[in-house]
């Protein structure tokens, strides 16, 4: 039912600026959603938007149905900046309701989303003497840019955020450092030189906050926040470990960059409609950069709210680094996806932590740990242990009979272990279920004395390293089904268990991280997703104070510094040195930032090897690690860019079938396609190439043509040949095989044409071959990534 007249939303039809309303509701069952409705000018009635919302919201309480609640607060959030709106309180009849308001382009509920969970800056290059010389000295080590990081917070007294040395807070800056629980505006400085929190949509969906996890300031209760923070723009700290791991000087990609901390997240997740809010804090406030380690499931992306949020902050030239998600090695399950979000995978560094399980039989299995604690032999005198794996110490299984939740002792999930079976024994323990440092907790209150946690299909041969509670070692999926198999054919199977220190300098490295989530992109066959890889394995940096490194409630060690693992570790990697690129290059787009990432980046490890992939270490693909693994030295002066505008990518959504009415939930324009025909989805000015070969209609080979425009940013005139490696079943020539550049800032376009010959694909499958395209002067080397998809049409 439509409101009064007096109460509709006056809204012209020729406007273009699109706005965001979060709302939850009023009667029944309350939700949060998120609203955008097409907008540009309040009406001269109201004095303010807030005003304006605020009639608009009124008018949905004329219902007689509905039971009003005059005291109820109207709004979580309004809206400013990289979109317009507010968010407030509704039922979902009131929310359908809306949708029907002339000027509404949508109505998206509001998801609660998790995070994506010293020696990298050495691994990556950034102390040599000749990246010195280059990216740091031309940067400034980042110090006029601001990396704004929307996570859990951040713990402000670490050594990490001390500013000794620092400049003056750039100009530009408008942000602030807002007061709250156990935060003052002295927590701030010339490191960190804002710091914002946003509860509204969280306590919207959750009714309330636990003051014993939680606290209502930008202050970090969770760890993840000031990891993030500090791996992207920490300060050297000397003599920095996690309980004597990883020893050494602890230093972000970006030092000298300002940090401004817009704390999105809580105990129990982030809500879509706080994140919106942090976006549009974070650009109106003024950073360079967002670094944005959450994520959900994949969406198109004018349901994303990331996306959206990142779409007006990218038109306001801020460049956005995003996590890829840790669903993988499953194919398709990246995240963060939008053409104008950089979204990074996960690789290691030359460093692990190793640990060995010895078996009864003399087999000695390798695997992780940073545990600290007392010794197996400390409580055997180096004798060997009664071994036994969970799913058989099920409480089900006394009778003998296995029952269901044999699988819930496999897990070693909370009171599913015998107590009779398990005590004064090391458990082996499948992962999955319960996080890995919760299993040996559990293991040790049914009386067991170590933990072995192994990996099961798919998670492969990829291990992090966990600061187990009792003795305890993760081990690959093929170790495990060693350790189960020698327990099986042994009446009294035993172990032990010995651990090593840090050790460096391992190979191959880097290789890609069994669990960095994997492309393509469920969204767009045409963006190649993940963009690069960078480190994000066994990561030390920052930790607050009172929270435990494996953030168990049990656990009461306290540590300045933590190792991590995520793509929410790999992120900041990327978000710090894209300060460092805004630092030597002020006037570089977001997409020419990313761009310089892309085609420098490298497939080859130190030495010299294709890329492997930690799942199986066979040889990676594009599809793991995108254009490849970032390399600083080389992206700070990548002789060529792919540029891309606003438009371009408003193009590119016509091209790709979104409506004009989906158009304009996404971008604050015009949904009008005008010409709508004369774009292809393949010519967003992209700087990898993926194009799609629909077999159904493929009678004779195939042929697509795509254009790309490059900018010479390079200091003096060079001339560039191409070379390309073909994708197998498909000819590529390019047009002209040369381009010179007289001058910086000239443009030059070619045209790429791709034959390809006809294959056999199923409805549910496809066939992806690999190329590459190469620009070269003698001196850079311009790569872009050659994709050829071939699959049925839908």
């Amino acid at each position: 039912m439509a409101p009064p007249p007096s109460h509709t939303l006056q809204l012209p039809l020729f406007l273009t600026c699109s706005f965001f309303l979060t709302l939850t509701l009023t009667l029944g069952e309350k939700q949060s959603y998120i609203i955008r409705v097409q907008n540009d000018l309040k009406p001269s009635v109201f004095s303010d938007v807030e005003h304006w919302y605020s009639s608009t919201l009124s008018s949905l309480r004329y219902n007689p149905l509905k039971s009003t609640d005059q005291d109820e607060e109207e709004f979580l959030h309004v809206y400013k900046t990289v979109f317009h709106g507010f968010s407030a309180k509704l039922t979902a009849q009131e929310a359908q309701q809306l949708a029907t308001f002339d000027g509404v382009l949508s109505v998206l509920p509001d998801r609660l989303r998790q995070l994506h969970t010293t020696r990298s800056p050495h691994f990556m290059g950034l102390d040599s003497a000749s990246t010195m010389s280059n990216l740091v000295t031309e940067s400034d080590s980042g110090s006029n840019v601001v990396i704004g990081v929307l996570d859990t917070g951040i713990w402000p007294e670490r050594p990490s955020f001390h500013d000794q040395g620092m400049g003056p807070i750039p100009s530009f800056w408008k942000g602030e450092c807002t007061v709250g629980e156990n935060f003052t505006k002295a927590n701030c400085n010339k490191k960190i030189i804002g710091a914002r929190y946003f509860t509204s949509g969280y306590l919207a969906k959750m009714g309330s906050m636990n003051s014993s996890t939680d606290i209502k300031s930008a202050r970090d209760t969770e760890g993840h926040g000031t990891h993030t923070a500090s791996t992207a723009a920490g300060r050297a700290v000397g003599d920095a470990s996690f309980l004597g791991f990883a020893k050494g000087v602890a230093v972000g990609i970006s030092p000298k960059a300002r940090i401004a901390a817009y704390k999105v997240c809580w105990k129990r997740g982030c809500m879509d409609s706080d994140i919106l809010a942090g976006f549009d804090k974070a650009v109106e406030d003024g950073v360079n950069i967002i670094s944005i380690s959450i994520g959900g499931s994949a969406v198109p992306y004018n349901l994303d709210p990331i996306a959206i949020g990142s779409f007006g902050a990218m038109e306001k030239g801020v460049f956005i680094s995003a996590s890829a998600g840790n669903e993988g090695p499953r194919s398709m399950s990246v995240t963060n996806v939008a053409p104008w979000i950089t979204t990074v995978g996960a690789s290691t560094i030359d460093r692990k932590f190793p640990a060995d399980l010895v078996l009864g039989n003399g087999k000695r299995i390798t695997g992780s740990s940073i545990y600290r604690g007392d010794r197996l032999h400390d409580i055997n005198n180096f004798q060997h242990l009664p071994l036994i794996y969970g799913g058989n110490a099920s409480v089900c299984l006394r009778n003998g009979a296995r029952h269901s939740s044999s699988f819930s002792s496999a897990t070693c999930m909370p009171d599913s272990l015998d107590k009779e079976r398990v005590r004064g024994k090391i458990v082996v323990c499948d992962r999955g279920g319960a996080p890995r440092v919760s299993k040996g907790e559990i293991v040790k209150d049914a009386g067991g004395v170590g933990v072995v946690v192994a990996n099961i299909f798919p998670m492969g041969e990829g291990l992090v390293a966990d600061a187990h509670l009792i003795p305890g070692l993760g081990v690959t999926e093929s170790a495990g089904n060693l350790i189960r198999d020698y327990i099986n054919s042994n009446a009294n199977p035993t172990a032990t268990m010995t651990f090593s220190e840090t050790q460096v300098g391992v190979k191959p490295a880097p290789v890609v991280a069994s669990f960095s989530s994997r492309g393509p992109s469920a969204e767009s066959t045409f963006v190649l997703k993940p963009d690069v890889i960078a480190p994000g394995v066994n990561i030390l940096a920052a930790w607050p104070d009172g929270v435990a490194p494996t953030e168990l409630s049990s656990d009461q060690r306290r540590t300045q510094f933590n190792i991590a693992s995520g793509t929410s570790m790999s992120c900041p990697h990327v978000s710090g040195l894209a300060a460092l690129l805004k630092g030597a290059h002020p006037y570089w787009s977001p997409a020419m930032i990313r761009s310089a990432l892309m085609t420098t980046a490298y497939t080859q490890d130190q030495q010299g090897n294709p890329l492997l992939d930690e799942t199986s270490y066979n040889i990676s693909t594009t599809m793991d690690m995108g254009a490849g693994h970032v390399d600083p030295e080389k992206a700070v002066d990548p002789g060529l860019v792919y540029d891309i505008t606003a438009n371009d990518y408003l193009n590119f959504l016509c091209a790709s079938n979104y409506s004009g009415r989906e158009i304009k939930q996404i971008t604050k324009r015009s949904g009008k396609c005008r010409g709508k025909h004369d774009h292809k989805p393949w010519n967003l000015n992209y700087p990898a190439i993926s194009v799609a070969i629909y077999t159904t209609q493929l009678q004779e080979p195939a042929i697509v043509q795509v254009t790309r425009t490059v900018t010479h940013v390079g200091e003096t005139p060079s001339t560039y040949s191409v070379s390309v490696t073909n994708p197998k079943g498909v000819n590529v020539t390019v047009t002209p095989t040369s381009m010179n550049f007289r001058e910086k800032g000239k443009k030059q376009s070619y045209v790429v044409r791709i034959k390809a010959e006809k294959k056999a694909v199923t409805s549910l499958n496809s066939v992806i071959e690999v190329g590459k395209l190469s620009w070269s002067n003698g001196k850079q080397h311009v790569v872009s990534p050659l994709v050829v998809v071939w699959k049925q049409e839908l």
